[in-house]
């Protein structure tokens, strides 16, 4: 592997947000009459986009998610952004460190990714190379994301390792023809089910501190790692 491309995903990887954000679609949904715990949540969309919501609250459950519904959601969620949100341990150490490009590629939209990075101190570390799963066709699990980074920041897809924590995002990485490094260390990863669904997906590499991170790219770089899938060319 020549010269890699680190792709980050947001939520989960860089800031310790998905709790949060969990636990402000839960009490949307409760308003709306449907009690869903927190595990059927982070099954059914961890590492969604936004539109992929959308989609199963209406197919599955019969809740329009109209403008009304997630303009509700966008102002408590950023309100516990804004009070509560925090970097994942150890990430901005290892930003810093880190010799090789990066960007972000995550399912969230642009301005909720930069409020997450901006109150955390990650911003400046990762501008301007972020992308959204608002800027393609399909969110992941598709491809699509990864490729659209991979294609912008000039790299080949065989050449980059994405950091991800959810099932959705680690599947669209294999898609792509991509690395995947599985970040486990978020503290929504402590439910021994999410686990257990991470390690069936066969992510190249599975780890729980970022304080590793470096030597963790370093070594898999220097053994010439190769993702074990195809390209999966969807744009």
């Amino acid at each position: 592997m020549k010269d890699p491309l680190v792709i980050f995903d947001c939520d989960g990887v860089l800031v310790d947000s998905e709790p949060l954000s969990i636990r402000v679609l839960i009490d949307a949904l409760r308003k709306h009459g449907l009690e869903m715990d927190e595990a059927e949540a982070y099954q059914r969309f961890l590492g969604r986009s936004l539109s992929n919501m959308i989609s199963v609250l209406d197919t599955d459950f019969g809740i329009d998610a109209d403008h009304q519904f997630l303009e509700a959601m966008r102002v408590d969620l950023y309100d516990r952004f804004r009070r509560e949100l925090a970097p994942i341990k150890g990430i901005g150490q290892a930003l810093k460190a880190m010799p090789w490009r990066r960007c972000v590629a995550s399912s969230s939209q642009p301005e909720r990714i930069r409020l997450s990075l901006g109150l955390t101190g990650l911003l400046d570390l990762l501008e301007p190379h972020i992308f959204s799963a608002s800027m393609v066709e399909n969110g992941k699990p598709a491809p699509d994301l990864f490729l659209h980074a991979a294609r912008e920041m000039g790299a080949d897809p065989i050449d980059c390792i994405v950091i991800e924590d959810s099932p959705a995002g680690i599947e669209a990485a294999k898609r792509a023809g991509m690395s995947v490094f599985a970040f486990t260390g978020g503290s929504h990863a402590d439910r021994p089910e999410y686990r257990e669904h991470i390690l069936a997906l066969e992510p190249d590499l599975e780890f729980d501190a970022m304080a590793d991170l470096i030597h963790l790219v370093g070594n898999y770089v220097e053994r010439d790692g190769r993702p074990s899938v195809q390209t999966e060319t969807r744009l």
